[in-house]
């Protein structure tokens, strides 16, 4: 990637473009944070680090869903009616990458038309480029610099596609997960861990002849939750159903998660949740560079390597604990030294 154009590298420009809530500039901003050169990681990180104390004060909403659940007409109904009530909303819209460009391939402002219209939303579609969780790795500070910005709410919207949604409920205090009525386990790829991950489960597309079908999925779901254990939280999720073409059931997906604050914040869970993915984010953001050292410094003998594993005369154990071997005597003939 090319180094970002020095005016918008300058951290001043961008520090007091992001405080007054510019769009424009934020939008720069989170292309400096996604960045993989050097020099624009060290700006990025001296740029949060002016904007931290400007932080943490949004309510910070994970979505995700197989394609076809209906994502992003779900978050442009639920962004309308949280704009209508005067509430500043940003969406993290994390797209599937093309394998050939590593570029974002759906494009959410073009689902996502009348919101990306109003003047108190913000949509920024990224690309998952590979990383895991559905995320991309610059998302937990995108979500930083938006809550900087003014956001009152910040909503993540994962790929969703079968894969671990680990990574964004980390990142996020309410996870919700959006269910379609009448299709298998199978087709919609849900698995006991991600509904056990999940803070509130909506039925989309009840609406119409589905209207019935919805309304039963909403009771096997609700049936579902009740064999899960307590959670940490001490909350217990719902199940509600909802229509984007209607708005029915999206004022009532916001009290639920209302709710779930109201909850969390009165028992101190909130709080203590916040503080554990900073700590989360830090041990994430240090394996990305212990691994990117790794491959740094022992890029020929990883080569050789990877070929002997290829050929079947290495095996994969003894492999890994060669390159521990060569990168544990290169730090310790450097620290001789």
């Amino acid at each position: 990637m090319k180094s970002i154009k020095k005016k918008n590298t300058d951290i001043g420009y961008l520090e007091k473009g992001v405080l007054s809530g510019d769009r424009i500039i934020l939008a720069q901003a989170i292309t400096l944070i996604e960045s993989q050169r050097e020099e624009d990681q060290i700006n990025a990180e001296e740029l949060l680090e002016k904007l931290l104390p400007k932080t943490g004060n949004s309510i910070r909403l994970g979505i995700t869903g197989v394609p076809g659940v209906g994502k992003s007409t779900f978050i442009e109904a639920l962004g309308k009616e949280l704009t209508s009530v005067k509430k500043k909303v940003a969406v993290l819209a994390i797209d599937p990458s093309s394998q050939k460009t590593k570029g974002s391939i759906l494009g959410d402002k073009t689902r996502m038309d009348e919101l990306s219209k109003d003047p108190l939303a913000f949509i920024r579609p990224s690309a998952a480029s590979g990383s895991l969780g559905g995320v991309t790795s610059a998302t937990q500070d995108s979500i930083l610099l938006c809550e900087a910005a003014g956001f009152d709410v910040v909503i993540v919207e994962t790929v969703g596609v079968g894969q671990s949604e680990i990574a964004a409920r980390d990142m996020t205090d309410f996870f919700l997960l959006l269910m379609l009525a009448g299709a298998g386990d199978e087709l919609q790829g849900i698995k006991k861990g991600i509904m056990e991950m999940a803070d509130g489960i909506v039925i989309t597309k009840a609406d119409g002849e589905n209207i019935k079908f919805a309304k039963k999925a909403q009771a096997d779901y609700q049936h579902a939750l009740h064999l899960f254990g307590a959670s940490s939280s001490g909350w217990i999720p719902s199940v509600l159903t909802a229509s984007s073409f209607t708005k029915d059931g999206i004022r009532e997906t916001w009290s639920m998660i209302e709710d779930f604050f109201t909850h969390t914040e009165a028992n101190n869970f909130f709080y203590q949740q916040r503080t554990q993915q900073d700590l989360t984010a830090f041990q994430r953001s240090l394996e990305g560079r212990i691994k990117k050292y790794y491959r740094v410094q022992s890029r020929m003998l990883l080569s050789s390597i990877e070929e002997k594993i290829k050929q079947k005369k290495l095996s994969v154990r003894r492999g890994s604990r060669m390159i521990m071997d060569e990168l544990t005597k290169n730090y310790e003939k450097n620290s001789d030294h």
